[in-house]
């Protein structure tokens, strides 16, 4: 080959590099390659129901079902819509980090008509509360009982929710009584309960017998139990956001972080 053609050969080639795009790299793509995912918090979301208003229902399981001897828990709260700031504690344990040693399903909004609102009652005007068929009573006024026992909706996808799931512990989370029923079908857990989220020893008996509830109904019909917890008037978005969820994971020995690690010992 001549000097000349040599040249020409140089030249092409360099023309050649300099048009040939180079593959880019983001910034977010070189940090995936170099660190780990992330571990999914929420493990399934399910719609279970519908409201009267056609709002969804829905449920999220957290935790590791697949662990051995992991106790099935449900936390839900909202079931009356003017007592929806315990909602945040279940958003809180959504939004954080993977939930350790716990199956856990939590329903943030048990009544989002009545949340809509701010409304005690759904948007039939029934008090989901007094609507369960366990020593259903017709009510009226505040507590509202509905034209029959499990007329709601709402009342009826919970009941149906809760059948399949058949949870070792359910924790109903209300507002503004300020305590933690120990008058109940397990009185140890309520007093661990109200030590671990720092709330006072109750006796919340309606006033004499609550007639319909989803705590009766779910202690008289199952093995595990039910229990009710009332966090007063006006919690600070601080206890509700930062403090109480990692307490309430502490009732159960559970907590939050890397998935598969120890669970609390005390």
């Amino acid at each position: 080959m001549s000097r000349r053609a040599q040249v020409l050969s140089v030249v092409a080639s360099m023309l050649v590099l300099a048009v040939t795009p180079v593959a880019s790299v983001s910034p977010a793509s070189a940090a995936a390659t170099t660190t780990s995912a992330k571990p999914a918090t929420v493990i399934k979301r399910t719609v279970f129901g519908t409201s009267v208003q056609g709002r969804d229902l829905v449920a999220f399981r957290l935790g590791e079902p697949k662990r051995p001897r992991v106790r099935t828990v449900v936390l839900m709260a909202a079931m009356h819509g003017n007592e929806s700031a315990p909602s945040q504690i279940l958003r809180a344990l959504v939004d954080g980090l993977p939930v350790v040693a716990l199956d856990l399903w939590v329903i943030p909004t048990y009544n989002p008509d009545g949340v809509a609102a701010g409304t005690r009652k759904n948007a039939h005007g029934v008090d989901l509360n007094r609507n369960f068929p366990h020593d259903w009573k017709d009510l009226d006024g505040n507590y509202e009982s509905g034209p029959k026992p499990a007329s709601e909706p709402e009342t009826q996808a919970v009941m149906e929710f809760l059948e399949k799931v058949d949870p070792d512990t359910i924790l109903s989370f209300h507002q503004p009584l300020t305590g933690v029923d120990t008058d109940t079908k397990n009185p140890r857990l309520a007093r661990r309960v109200a030590r671990k989220l720092e709330l006072p020893r109750r006796t919340l008996d309606c006033g004499g017998t609550c007639h319909g509830t989803m705590t009766g109904w779910f202690n008289n019909n199952f093995d595990g139990s039910a229990l009710t917890v009332e966090y007063g008037a006006s919690p600070t978005r601080h206890r509700m956001r930062n403090v109480a969820p990692d307490q309430v994971l502490s009732v159960f020995r559970a907590v939050r972080g890397r998935v598969g690690a120890d669970p609390l010992t005390f």
